[in-house]
Order: C-alpha cells, then sequence, then structure tokens
C-alpha cells in the first residue's frame, strides 16, 4: 500500500473515531440533562407554598424557586409582593395584607366580636376591592377569639358582619375564606377551631363566595379523621393548608399524617382550588427549598 493510501485512511479513521467519540459524549451529556431535569408536575393538585415559612429567604428568590418547583402561586402575601408574583408569573393564591394601615390580618381580632365589626367592614370592603382589580381570588379572614363568649353568639356575630360584605364579595368575584386553626397548641382561644362550627357558618351565609380554609395540620389536632371529613365537607372548603403533626415541619416520616391519600381523597371531590404547603422545615438546605421540593412531589397524586 502506498504512503499516501496510508496516510488517507489514517485520516479518515481518526475523523471516524473523533465523530464517534463526539457523539458519544453529546448523547452522554443529554442523558444527564435528561436525568437532572426537574420533572414535570402531574398538576392534579394545583399547589403553593406560604410565604411565612421562608421569611429568611429574599422574597424573590422564593418566587423563582418556587416557578422552579411547578408551583403555580405563593400563599398569605399582601400587595406589597403582588407584582413579584406577576413577573415570576406566579398567582397570590391566598390575599392578605395591610392597606394605608387597614389590616385584615389579625387572627384574634375577628368576625366572632362585634366590637371589631366597624373596622373590619371597611378595611375588607377595601381589601375585596384591590384584591379583585390585581385580578386575584381568594382573601382570608379569621373568626377571632372567644374571650369568654360562647360558640352560638360567636356565631351570631360573624353572620351578623360577615353578611354585611358578602354582597360586595360577590360583586368582584371573590372568595371569603375562613381559616380553621386549633386552640389546643397553636391559637388559644380562637373560635373557628374545628369543622362543624365552620360549616355551620358556611350554611347559614349561604354563599359560594363564602368558603373555609381548611388546615390540616391545625384539624389533625383538633378533630383527626382528615379524609373522612374532607369527604363530607368538601363544598365548604375552598382552599387547604399542610404541615406534619406534630411540629409543624416537613410531610416526612417523623410525623403522623401520610400525605398521599390525603391528597388523592381532595382530588377524587373535584376540587379546583389550591393546595398550600405551610410547613416550617428543619431542614435548611438551600433556605429549605429541598424539603419543599419533596414536599411538593409527595402531593402530586
Amino acid at each position: 500500500m502506498s504512503k499516501n493510501r496510508q496516510n488517507i485512511n489514517r485520516r479518515d479513521a481518526i475523523k471516524t473515531l473523533t465523530l464517534g467519540s463526539s457523539a458519544m459524549a453529546i448523547s452522554k451529556l443529554n442523558s444527564m440533562t435528561t436525568k437532572n431535569k426537574i420533572k414535570p408536575l402531574k398538576g392534579n393538585i394545583k399547589q403553593s407554598v406560604c410565604r411565612w415559612c421562608y421569611g429568611k429567604m429574599p422574597f424573590e428568590d422564593l418566587a423563582k424557586e418556587a416557578k422552579k418547583i411547578g408551583l403555580v402561586g405563593i400563599d398569605l402575601i399582601g400587595a406589597e409582593g403582588w407584582d413579584v408574583l406577576k413577573k415570576h408569573d406566579l398567582i397570590s393564591t391566598m390575599c392578605y395584607g395591610d392597606l394605608e394601615g387597614k389590616s385584615t390580618r389579625s387572627l384574634t381580632n375577628g368576625w366572632c366580636d362585634e366590637r371589631f365589626h366597624n373596622d373590619l367592614i371597611q378595611n375588607y370592603t377595601r381589601h375585596i376591592k384591590l384584591v379583585a382589580g390585581a385580578g386575584w381570588k381568594n382573601l382570608i379572614c379569621f373568626s377571632g377569639n372567644r374571650r369568654g363568649m360562647s360558640d352560638e353568639k360567636g356565631l351570631e356575630n360573624c353572620i351578623k358582619g360577615l353578611s354585611q360584605i358578602i354582597p360586595i364579595a360577590e360583586d368582584y368575584g371573590v372568595i371569603l375564606q375562613m381559616e380553621l386553626l386549633n386552640s389546643k397548641v397553636d391559637h388559644a382561644d380562637y373560635m373557628c377551631d374545628n369543622s362543624n362550627w365552620g360549616v355551620t357558618l358556611c350554611k347559614a351565609l349561604d354563599s359560594d363566595h363564602f368558603k373555609l380554609l381548611y388546615d390540616i395540620y391545625h384539624m389533625q389536632i383538633m378533630e383527626g379523621d382528615i379524609i373522612h371529613t374532607i369527604r363530607d365537607n368538601y363544598k365548604y372548603y375552598g382552599h387547604f393548608h399542610t404541615a406534619g403533626v406534630p411540629g409543624r415541619n416537613e410531610l416526612d416520616e417523623k410525623q403522623e399524617l401520610f400525605y398521599p391519600p390525603i391528597m388523592k381523597a381532595i382530588m377524587e371531590t373535584g376540587f379546583n382550588g389550591y393546595v398550600a404547603q405551610e410547613f416550617i422545615p428543619r431542614d435548611k438546605t438551600n433556605y429549605g427549598m429541598d424539603s419543599l421540593s419533596k414536599a411538593v412531589k409527595l402531593c402530586d397524586v
């Protein structure tokens, strides 16, 4: 074989080997990229996260991470954060906040006490319009504390006060959501601390624009029987919160609730609202985002 012929064959062989190696490298890179890529959520449960659980994380960073994880929005955000949410194509899944010093955030001074009705009616009238103007839908509210009042009297007062703003909420397409909180561990003396009382209020008000925010953590502490309660009362629940019991931490094996069947029960009711992760992560890795990502995947049924 001539020397020129040998050189040509050698060049062809080197070229073939080089192309083959490059193809293998690209294939391996693509495989790694696919493996490391965040798998899209099923979306049967539309999930969000509560801002206050990640207070040390800059809000815009939380918004970026929420979007990356696959969340649709962030809970418990006032008007001061709505522009950031819109910037990152997220929803304010549950609104609250202060407007010109007029607060709707008090858990203790609520609708069960007539002394607070004038301020509450004024503040909620403003906030309903503010929420609607921003294009949002849900606005949180609270029963407030008993202060020695009977449940019957508190219920009567709530009906009297809320009846004055529900027509406004209906006109503006906003849903008021009263949160069910435990009075045993976290919120002593809070009146709306059980499903029966809350459902009775919903039935009395008889409006699609008043619902209960069913906090799974709080109601596990107060009454348990989570799945059965959800199935029985689902039409009165407009929003859900999660957390591990006891401790209000991750939804892991260190707590007593198993969330996948709870999420399936919610899904099977035809629920079309939002489920917000509201646990305080023990694991602070990446500001707790690793724990949040795990919880989101666990609830993605």
